[in-house]
């Protein structure tokens, strides 16, 4: 929010201490170069001084109130002019009836008006300028403030809902694997379910969290692969490599999800045999690397498949955190599909949670 002047102490306390400096210049100088009498000359400068003093205080706190959109040049102008009419009407008959017996001062306090209303025109004047770029400034401050604060709002919505959107399809899919396994094999059921259970309530847990180390992001991968082997058995198996070094880094929460259900799905669906999906991490240049291998034989592959919602929400979601289109390579080479994350370090890990 904009602070008015006049709720500044700062600036309150500015031209205060302004007006009295220059009161006592002003006076002086009147004594010095204009021979006036001592009593006349610190009267003139007061009057003048504290006058033109409100006069610059309301300059620069009503144009904080109103600033038309077009033409708040021309209005400053006409108003500062309007109101050093003012202060010079107000200023010259207070003179006047203080000293109205004085008529070799009142000779000179007519002769200065044209001077006396130039000075203080300048200086109320420069005083709306200044405060206008100020508040125009301050203002510009507060529209970038609140549209930063929108797309922020905006971006984690979105950064929400695309997470959303990741669970109700391995949901669906679980809970239609336990279904079938209740009659068939019930003890692997209740252990689908407990395993179901451990990776919702991790879910849960990362829902407020914007960065986690890269460990508790292998953990969470490592429930959802116990499902998905209880759903395959020992057609999938999993190889995760991770240096030490990555260990320290973070990323942000269920990204890996979604490409390792693309590489099952891919690599798993259309085919009897036992896959090896391998999840290696390391560092370079203080940048996490995560790449997820599985076999992939694009003959196998149904036409209406595409390379799914998986890895476009990954894209999405590392664009919206990073402003970057290059943090995920995907390529296939000799039956083998590769998908690559590339993770920048937040500046500040200490707050990653």
């Amino acid at each position: 929010m904009i602070k008015r002047p006049l709720s500044d102490k700062y600036f309150r306390w500015t031209i205060a201490v302004t007006a009295y400096v220059f009161l006592l210049l002003y006076g002086g100088m009147l004594i010095q170069w204009f021979g006036l009498g001592a009593i006349s000359s610190w009267a003139d400068s007061a009057v003048h001084i504290l006058l033109l003093a409100a006069a610059v205080a309301m300059i620069a706190h009503n144009l904080g109130y109103y600033r038309p959109a077009k033409g708040k040049y021309l209005f400053l102008l006409s108003y500062s002019t309007v109101l050093t009419a003012i202060w010079l009407a107000l200023s010259t008959w207070a003179l006047k009836h203080m000293f109205h017996d004085q008529a070799e001062y009142l000779q000179w306090l007519k002769s200065a008006v044209p001077v006396h209303f130039l000075i203080a025109w300048i200086v109320i004047t420069s005083m709306g300028l200044r405060s206008m770029l100020v508040y125009d400034m301050a203002e510009q401050q507060e529209a970038l403030e609140r549209r930063e604060a929108a797309e922020r709002m905006s971006r984690e919505a979105e950064l929400y809902k695309l997470r959303q959107q990741l669970q109700p399809h391995f949901l669906f899919n679980s809970l239609n694997s336990i279904n079938a396994l209740i009659v068939l094999q019930p003890q692997r059921a209740r252990e689908m379910v407990l395993k179901l259970s451990d990776f919702l309530r991790g879910t849960l847990k990362r829902e407020d969290q914007q960065w986690i180390p890269l460990p508790e992001e292998l953990q969470y991968l490592q429930w959802y692969l116990d499902i998905e082997k209880v759903r395959f058995g020992h057609r999938l198996s999993t190889e995760v490599i991770a240096d030490e070094n990555a260990a320290k880094l973070v990323m942000p929460p269920m990204l890996l999800q979604p490409v390792v259900e693309n590489a099952i799905k891919y690599g798993l669906y259309d085919t009897t045999e036992a896959i090896t999906i391998t999840i290696k991490a390391w560092v370079q240049q203080n940048m996490l690397y995560v790449q997820v291998q599985n076999p992939y034989d694009s003959a196998l592959q149904q036409p209406h498949r595409g390379t799914g919602f998986g890895l476009s929400s990954i894209r999405r979601r590392l664009y919206l955190l990073f402003a970057r289109q290059d943090l995920l390579e995907i390529s296939c080479d000799e039956l083998i599909f590769t998908t690559l994350i590339k993770v920048p370090q937040p500046h500040d890990k200490s707050n990653h949670n």
